[in-house]
């Protein structure tokens, strides 16, 4: 028997998954409202700054969901205030670091950033220019390990690899963001995602790094309450005792996230 995959499985999975991620997205939304209640028992830690950067080609508009409801938990949260997100411009590689060196001066302690998409790329750069400034990462669904695997056939390869508007190629290498941070670092992907393939976007575990999965589509992340409870926990974590994310058990909530491999 050939147990190897095939190939235009695969592609005819991609396709369907990218045809039905706007429905998708939708089901996060309803499963958000339900989840309401639950969500109110997620953890909460040491308030500090909070940065959240979105995806390609969107706004902080896009992260509005998830800003309120990390502003809910205590946290003093920003968004980029740099409009929508078209890539990494000359203005965003200076702009952003200079949010980040302002936003650890104004509080005096370091930065959680959660990124979404490109923007958890972002994130893992900005952590690995200014690794003092930068107390963790969260990447949701952000294919930062493209120099390992391909992203595939997708509308969101495409999208990636097309050079920024008056801006850079996003590239990884092997000297940039799918290394190791110096940080911990929680890249949350979904295998259900339309978007992007979710195998360029999980990392090497290690004492400090991570790898959670979650139901959910790309365009639904910022608001489905499994990534939702996961950044919240992680956020949670004690800024010098970072521990690996583990499931939820109590009132059910286990059943937000896919089987453990």
């Amino acid at each position: 028997m050939d147990l190897r995959p095939d190939p235009r499985a695969a592609r005819r999975r991609a396709v369907v998954l990218a045809a039905t991620e706007p429905a998708r997205t939708l089901v996060s939304a309803g499963a958000m409202a339900a989840g309401l209640p639950l969500l109110r028992f997620a953890p909460r830690g040491e308030p500090h700054p909070v940065l959240v950067l979105p995806g390609l080609l969107a706004s902080d508009l896009s992260t509005r969901v998830l800003r309120g409801w990390l502003r809910r938990l205590g946290y003093p949260v920003v968004g980029w205030a740099l409009g929508r997100n078209r890539g990494p411009t000359e203005e965003v590689l200076t702009e952003l670091p200079l949010l980040v060196d302002r936003l650890a001066r104004e509080h005096a302690t370091s930065v959680s950033i959660v990124g979404w998409s490109l923007g958890g790329i972002y994130g893992r750069r900005l952590a690995r220019r200014a690794p003092r400034q930068v107390r963790q990462v969260i990447s949701l669904g952000s294919p930062f390990a493209l120099a390992d695997r391909p992203l595939g056939d997708g509308l969101g390869a495409r999208v990636h690899r097309r050079p920024a508007p008056g801006g850079r190629r996003v590239h990884a290498t092997p000297t940039s963001p799918a290394r190791p941070l110096q940080v911990p670092s929680t890249a949350v992907y979904s295998t259900w995602d339309g978007v992007v393939d979710w195998r360029a976007c999980r990392q090497e575990p290690g004492p400090i790094s991570e790898n959670v999965a979650v139901r959910s589509s790309h365009l639904g992340m910022g608001h489905d309450p499994a990534v939702l409870w996961v950044v919240a926990d992680r956020l949670a974590q004690p800024r010098h005792d970072w521990r690996p994310f583990e499931r939820p058990t109590r009132f059910g909530l286990g059943a937000l996230f896919p089987p453990e491999d």
